[in-house]
Formats: structure tokens, sequence, C-alpha cells
């Protein structure tokens, strides 16, 4: 029997930080005429309306605070700065921000998602898929449902330089792979966009990725991360050539 969305408590966490090196202001950057972060805030509340949730933005910066809010996030709070350096991992700034939401609502989430506001190109049947994972898949209890996608260069293809100029193989397997792509075993990459997981992963196992853990395939086109400026020039052209369809 499936089980009804109504009576689980999920909670959608994006996080955005202000400072960021390769791209100043990363995350409040122009794409498309609006700010990057709109389009996670924009994507989760849409699935909100088919899987009731609460949209949260964890920001250590006041300009993201008041953008994610005029877009429909809620922002509770501004993120310590402890949580907001260069070195942090991403599971302390998730599990701060649902610790602050359980504390304003009164009552523990079944569910909690971490979205990447850098990767905006995801679909929101994607992330709605994660959920239902997590919940109706039939014969099987995953922990988490993360999206992945194909890779252009194969891991047999990738090398490592050493010091002293040489190069060899970053998985050796004896010989110098040249065999055509299409011979290659399918390997994929975390997509860098969703990461869906029971409460129980992030508080007790300490993780956002619990294991079992479902992949789900989603087309590289949508899990393109932001990384430099090649980047969002590549998702501007994307956003455009989906808006002339």
């Amino acid at each position: 029997m499936e089980v009804s969305v109504i009576s689980l408590k999920t909670l959608a966490v994006i996080t955005a930080r202000g400072g960021s090196k390769g791209i100043p202001k990363k995350n409040l950057v122009d794409l498309g005429g609006k700010p990057l972060i709109a389009y996670a805030i924009e994507k989760a509340i849409s699935v909100s309306k088919e899987w009731p949730m609460d949209v949260l933005l964890s920001t250590d910066d006041i300009a993201i605070k008041e953008v994610a809010e005029s877009y429909g996030a809620w922002c509770p709070f501004l993120r310590p700065a402890e949580l907001a350096e260069d070195s942090i991992e991403s599971l302390p700034v998730v599990k701060h921000a649902a610790q602050v939401a359980e504390k304003e609502r009164g009552y523990k989430y079944d569910l909690i998602v971490y979205l990447n506001p850098t990767g905006p190109l995801w679909r929101t049947i994607d992330f709605l898929s994660c959920l239902d994972i997590l919940v109706n898949q039939k014969g099987a209890h995953f922990e988490s449902a993360v999206a992945i996608t194909s890779v252009s260069t194969h891991p047999f293809r990738m090398k490592r330089l050493l010091k002293d100029g040489r190069l060899i193989n970053y998985i050796d397997q004896g010989f110098e792979d040249m065999r055509p792509r299409q011979s290659l075993p399918p390997v994929y990459r975390r997509a860098g966009s969703i990461y869906a997981s029971r409460r129980s992963v992030i508080f007790d196992k300490e993780t956002l990725v619990g294991d079992p853990c479902y992949g789900l395939l989603v087309p590289p086109e949508t899990a393109v991360d932001i990384d430099s400026i090649v980047d969002l020039e590549l998702v501007r052209s994307l956003l455009k050539m989906e808006n002339q369809k």
C-alpha cells in the first residue's frame, strides 16, 4: 500500500553562502533575467505543490537572504560564520538547517532533501521521483535517492601525473586501455543537484548519502554544476536553447 505523502514531513534545504572564489556573488549572478538562486527556490516550491514540504534556504549573506525570501523561500536565520567557511562540507550545513527548522516547527521531519543551487537545470520530475523512490519503492528500503548522470571521460581513460613527470593510469588494469568508448562498462557520477534522504541518514549516520542509495539517472544537460565562468556560459546557452523550443 502506498504511503500518503501528506503524512510525511519533508524539508528541502538549499544552501547558498555569500563567499565564492571562481564567480564573485555566484548565487546572485544573473541567469536568464533572474538570480541563480531563484531557480532552485522556484523549482522546489513547484514540487511542494504536489509533495508538501518546507523550502528552506541557508545562507550567511543578508543580500542572498533577502532575494531568496522575495522568491518565496523560508529563511529563518543567517548561517553562523563557522558554517560558511571555504572548507566546510555540506553535511553540517544541512544538519544545522534541519535542526533550526525542527525547532521552529516543533516536530521532526521524515525526509530531508539537500538541493545545490549551482546546478540549476535539474527537473522537478526527478525531484519527485527521488522522493517517491524513498517512500513507495516496492521490495527495497533505500536510505537515500540521488540524481546521477553518465560521464564524458571514463575512469579507465584517466591518468595520474607523478612528481618525476611519469604518466600512469589512474586505475591500473595492467594495460593501456584504447578500447572504443562504446566497449567500456557504463559508469556514472552524482549529478550534484538532488540528494534525498531519510532523516536518520543525516542525524544518526552523519552523512548526506545513506546505504543503500538509489541512483536516479538523469540527462547530462540537466546535471551541469556552475563552478566557473565556462560553466556559467554553458548553462546560459542550454537555457537559451530550452527557451527556443
